[in-house]
């Protein structure tokens, strides 16, 4: 039976335009995640003009380090009207015709995870390693007709924009979250006996020597340690997790900026011992990255409905003594800037480290337990609609990926481009 696949390098061509004149400042990088990004490159007196200008809907990609150092093809697509510039070293190229290829159905098959995987199978066939323009330009893929592909993009833009509204309505969910806190714990303004402003109706307040401040009475200085307990994760064997089946496992590579992610899942479908059922984490728990180029920045509150989770070593887990006070440390660990301070205590020069013990040692209040606890009942509300949000939002990622994964799959009719 003949492919219905086509030779992509037939559909598109390089593009090597210039900033000639320097106009354009906006450099920007292209990340693993197939987005771009704030480009880290320093260009105070540079020579502008060597860069390479993108337009709306024309591609970059950077393979260099392919197969050896990443295993995702970091490719992006360009949608929006600004041109913008990138490094001379990547591939810029736009489709010669979007009536037979629709730019959006292409980048569809980029995000695929079976195109990274040929990508790097492609670099380790090199006598040099590696993977270049005319490696993509022999890429096959199936392109039914043009309107057949403006509904898969379709379909997969409205997933697309459901999770974004989800992660938007959490974003609101904590900035409101966090407003309250400051007006509770940084102003003073929790509410007193009376339901009114604690410190602008007269609240009585103290000098703290330690804190060279001054804060409620009945409150003291203290630590996280204070009011949590701390664990660290078990070191399970990279070759032995499961893909498929078992109780998901957060490594430190799960743990990005306030939330976890799934993309390199893995799993436990062994025996437990004693040690590793202590590692069971609970909703409300705080898991923390300790090693790597963002400590500080990578940790997470745990929502309950992605339970059971398992932890893995250089992972910590911070759980609150009592219930009513994980969201009070959660939001004292963005307020009070935990980045902050984790970067100036960690150790490492190659890879930055945070220790257990320091850790626990970031500095927080420690306020009267009623006024916790009616913290607490108003953030419960608050992070119910979040974690519901996570769940969804979960539950649409995985959608898209199965969307993604069903491109080969897709019915041809008669009129082929």
């Amino acid at each position: 039976m003949r492919s219905n696949n086509k030779r992509l390098g037939d559909f598109i061509h390089q593009v090597n335009l210039r900033n000639d004149d320097g106009s354009i400042t906006d450099l920007r990088g292209l990340s693993l995640k197939k987005e771009f990004r704030k480009s880290t490159s320093n260009i105070i007196g540079a020579d502008m003009t060597k860069y390479k200008v993108m337009n709306k809907w024309q591609f970059s990609a950077n393979f260099m380090g392919l197969g050896v150092l990443v295993n995702k093809a970091a490719i992006v697509l360009k949608r929006d009207e600004i041109p913008n510039i990138v490094s001379s070293a990547y591939p810029v190229f736009e489709v010669k015709d979007k009536s037979k290829l629709n730019p959006e159905y292409l980048m569809m098959w980029f995000r695929r995870s079976e195109f990274d995987r040929y990508c790097v199978f492609k670099s380790d066939k090199g006598i040099r390693g590696g993977f270049d323009w005319n490696d993509l330009c022999d890429v096959e893929l199936p392109i039914p007709n043009i309107e057949k592909q403006k509904a898969i993009v379709k379909e997969y833009n409205v997933i697309v924009n459901r999770i974004q509204l989800s992660e938007q309505l959490n974003e609101k969910l904590e900035e409101t979250a966090q407003a309250i806190y400051k007006y509770w714990f940084v102003d003073f303004e929790f509410p007193n006996e009376q339901g009114k402003p604690y410190k602008s109706n007269g609240g009585k307040m103290f000098s703290n020597a330690e804190l060279d401040k001054e804060i409620p009475d009945g409150w003291l200085a203290g630590c996280l340690d204070d009011l949590s307990i701390q664990f660290s994760g078990f070191s399970f064997k990279g070759n032995q997790y499961s893909f498929d089946n078992g109780i998901s496992v957060v490594r430190g590579e799960n743990v990005t900026e306030k939330k976890l992610r799934w993309d390199t899942h893995k799993k436990w479908d062994l025996e437990l011992n004693l040690r590793m059922k202590k590692c069971y984490l609970e909703a409300s728990d705080i898991v923390i990255g300790m090693d790597g180029s963002k400590v500080g920045k990578n940790w997470s509150l745990i929502s309950p409905f992605e339970l059971p989770l398992l932890l893995a070593q250089r992972v910590t887990s911070v759980r609150a003594k009592n219930d009513y006070e994980s969201f009070y440390l959660y939001l004292s660990m963005i307020v009070l800037n935990f980045e902050e301070y984790v970067s100036r205590v960690q150790t490492g020069t190659s890879i930055p480290h945070i220790s257990g013990q320091q850790i626990k040692n970031f500095p927080l209040l420690q306020p009267k337990r009623l006024v916790l606890k009616s913290f607490s009942l108003i953030m419960e509300k608050m992070f119910n609609k979040t974690y519901l949000n996570i769940e969804s939002s979960k539950k649409l990622l995985e959608l898209k990926g199965l969307l993604l994964s069903r491109m080969t799959n897709i019915r041809f009719e008669k009129e082929m481009t």
